[in-house]
């Protein structure tokens, strides 16, 4: 497959581009995600105009709307990041962006939980930097995550899981935006949504049911953004162990007994997080192959991201 365009602070790729003319080079971003995404960085500040190395600033004032502002000499930056703000991120829909990958705690970059503080120097409570505000509501239906976070590995997986999704539908209604199309990636994504938001997952699949199918090119931004609303619920133990016995029933016919009975009791060790998702996802896929049940081949809960990525080998 061609490489997904992920936006990405450029201070995590290497580049000497923070205030102190440093860096911080993410190696899982660049050297593990870098195998299947192909960045595009941006540094606020420099871009902006601002030199390297720089006085560092912070967000000051209101969290609601906070000033960035210089640390020690007060120059108040916000309008010429707002400025700078407002034709990035126009210029970035030129890019194709599948997702974006923030600096964690930049007054420009960070996607939440930046310190806003007070005239006293206090903290008067958080937000998001200035960049990373816009871009998220510029871009809703993108995933954005901040590095620091991805070393929480549920959340790594959901970020990635978005990102991949979101590219397979993109690809699809790109190449024929038809209300075929669209119940296509539907039924083969269901179990996929529904191990995050079930709820969603029928809807979804109510308002396809009632599309005129000269209607389907208008409802693609609308089933767009609740296919990313619902997978942005993280996954659970109890939802996933659902599907996966929802699956087990599709293995009545052809499988005997003692294996079927062996899958559950597998599952049942997951449920009970003894072992990782990988174990029973890997059984149920060789059952599936092995026996050609041709719904459950279809469904990407099977295989929602690379396997190399190793997402679902941790318990």
């Amino acid at each position: 497959m061609d490489k997904i365009r992920i936006g990405v602070s450029k201070c995590l790729l290497g580049e000497p581009v923070r205030y102190d003319g440093q860096h911080k080079h993410d190696h899982f971003i660049t050297d593990t995600l870098g195998r299947y995404f192909d960045y595009v960085g941006v540094c606020p500040e420099v871009e902006c105009g601002l030199g390297v190395p720089r006085e560092s600033m912070r967000l000051i004032g209101d969290p609601a709307n906070p000033r960035l502002m210089t640390t020690r000499t007060k120059i108040d930056h916000t309008e010429r990041m707002q400025n700078w703000v407002s034709r990035r991120v126009v210029e970035l829909e030129k890019e194709d962006l599948g997702g974006f990958i923030f600096k964690a705690r930049s007054p420009s970059s960070g996607m939440e939980s930046v310190k806003v503080y007070n005239d006293n120097g206090g903290v008067s409570g958080k937000a998001p930097g200035l960049f990373g505000k816009a871009f998220m509501a510029h871009f809703q239906n993108l995933p954005c995550e901040e590095e620091g976070r991805l070393n929480d590995l549920d959340l790594r997986e959901n970020f990635i899981e978005r990102v991949f999704t979101l590219w397979r539908f993109r690809q699809a209604v790109r190449a024929s935006p038809t209300l075929a199309t669209l119940m296509t990636f539907h039924a083969q994504n269901k179990l996929l949504i529904q191990s995050h938001h079930e709820t969603l997952m029928r809807e979804m699949g109510r308002e396809l049911a009632g599309l005129k199918a000269r209607d389907a090119r208008a409802h693609i931004p609308q089933y767009e953004a609740k296919l990313m609303r619902a997978l942005k619920t993280l996954a659970t133990v109890r939802k996933h162990t659902n599907i996966l016995q929802h699956m087990l029933g599709y293995l009545r016919e052809g499988v005997d007994d003692a294996d079927r009975k062996e899958l559950a009791g597998i599952i049942e060790g997951y449920h009970r997080e003894l072992v990782p998702l990988v174990v029973p996802v890997t059984m149920l896929r060789h059952y599936v192959l092995k026996h050609g049940i041709t719904y459950l081949q279809d469904q990407y809960y099977l295989n929602p991201h690379p396997l190399e990525l190793k997402l679902r080998n941790h318990a």
